[in-house]
């Protein structure tokens, strides 16, 4: 399906890719934390939200 050569550079390509992700991530940790304080709760209603919808969905349906 791959050759030798497109599967070691995937692989080399997914290392390095998350490598970099990682360190970015860290680099930035500080700044994420002061600038999306409030977005927990932001999701936690979504997801309440949409839990919500499908009990009112079964509910209704039977």
């Amino acid at each position: 399906m791959f050759s030798t050569g497109q599967t070691i550079f995937a692989i080399l390509f997914i290392l390095g890719f998350t490598t970099i992700l990682f360190f970015m991530y860290r680099k930035d940790k500080k700044l994420h934390q002061k600038n999306y304080k409030g977005v927990k709760l932001v999701v936690l209603t979504f997801i309440g939200f949409v839990v919500f919808l499908f009990i009112i969905k079964h509910l209704l349906k039977n």
